[in-house]
């Protein structure tokens, strides 16, 4: 039988596309340079060989190279990567209210991050890797402590999980705060920084750790949409149909551990993208989470680059930090779902 849904999905599909594609012209264009889009044209079409090369400005053309173009699609690949990592989450816990933040990957990461910044870490070779490096291995042994203290039986156990999760997130946050606590004010600056979140720090260099730790596990997330879809009858009844239950808990955990994990060691913290983004892919094409995951995909990087762009503008030639946009749209939307969970399943 012919779903009915799909000639709506593709057009929303479409009409995604088409928005990101036009966000992140914005994106490269607008800032506290603006730059014509006949620039951009023209360095395109260089790039293609199509058209005589210096006919940019060298103004231009640095700002469009070396700060622009590498921070849209930065920012494309972190706010898909948070987006799929939290439906993923919602769809394990089947709760649209789940976000990565649950497994303790966030505050883990904030607190490896909080004591390089403190106690002055620093590695031997190449030190501007032990910022994001320490925060990349605060997030994961949160999440391996979780996944320790899920397990019951030879199997993990959701309810425990969430309860192992809140544990950790309190435990990293009470060590962040005593970090902050004794921080001097230069660090204390540092430290609150980072954790607003940015992408300021996109580059050609990182952009293929971006790609391979935190975009490559969007890539293979995709196919494991039907056997999430599964899950939300139960894990017996998923387990009837064929899943094999516990390996696919694995599989999503380890996923949105390297993901996030990734991510927010090069950002910072990021709030409400892996919320909202996976509840208003719901709907708009309905729970099968073969449409969501794509959709989230689509539209976390529409978002996050839209929320980079406004935090570039407002203040310009300042710069706003990212997180402070993200929450302002998502902290409302938080309390909305709230509200919608009161009156009924939100699944």
């Amino acid at each position: 039988m012919t779903d009915k849904r799909q000639p709506r999905t593709a057009a929303l599909f479409a009409l995604l596309g088409a928005a990101l594609v036009a966000v992140s012209a914005a994106s490269v264009l607008l800032g506290a340079m603006s730059i014509p889009f006949s620039s951009l044209l023209q360095l395109v079409g260089e790039t293609l060989g199509v058209m005589p090369e210096g006919e940019v400005p060298s103004g231009h053309r640095y700002v469009l190279v070396h700060l622009r173009l590498p921070r849209t699609i930065f920012a494309v690949l972190i706010g898909g990567a948070l987006s799929v990592s939290g439906a993923m989450m919602q769809g394990l816990f089947r709760n649209p209210l789940a976000d990565p933040g649950l497994l303790g990957v966030s505050s883990g990461a904030a607190l490896g991050a909080a004591m390089v910044i403190v106690l002055g870490f620093a590695l031997p070779v190449y030190p501007l890797l032990t910022l994001p490096l320490a925060a990349f291995i605060g997030g994961v042994l949160a999440t391996i402590v979780v996944m320790r203290l899920s397990f019951q039986g030879g199997r993990s156990n959701v309810a425990s999980m969430l309860l192992a999760g809140i544990a950790i997130n309190a435990v990293c946050g009470a060590g962040t705060g005593l970090l902050v606590y004794i921080s001097d004010d230069e660090q204390l600056r540092s430290l609150t920084f980072w954790t607003m979140g940015s992408v300021g720090g996109a580059s050609w260099d990182n952009l293929p750790y971006v790609a391979l730790l935190a975009f490559g596990p969007v890539l293979l997330a995709l196919p494991l949409a039907k056997s999430i879809n599964a899950m939300l009858l139960g894990e017996s009844e998923a387990h009837l149909l064929g899943v094999n239950v516990e390996r696919l808990k694995r599989v999503i955990i380890f996923y949105v551990c390297v993901m996030v994990g990734t991510s927010v060691s090069l950002t910072g913290m990021i709030g409400f993208v892996g919320l909202v983004v996976p509840h208003l892919c719901r709907l708009l094409f309905g729970a099968d989470n073969r449409r969501v995951f794509t959709g989230s995909l689509l539209l976390g990087a529409i978002i996050l680059l839209s929320a980079d762009l406004i935090s570039r503008t407002v203040v310009a030639p300042a710069e706003l930090p990212i997180g402070i946009v993200t929450s302002i749209v998502g902290g409302p939307f938080f309390l909305s779902l709230l509200y919608r969970s009161r009156r009924g399943g939100m699944f």
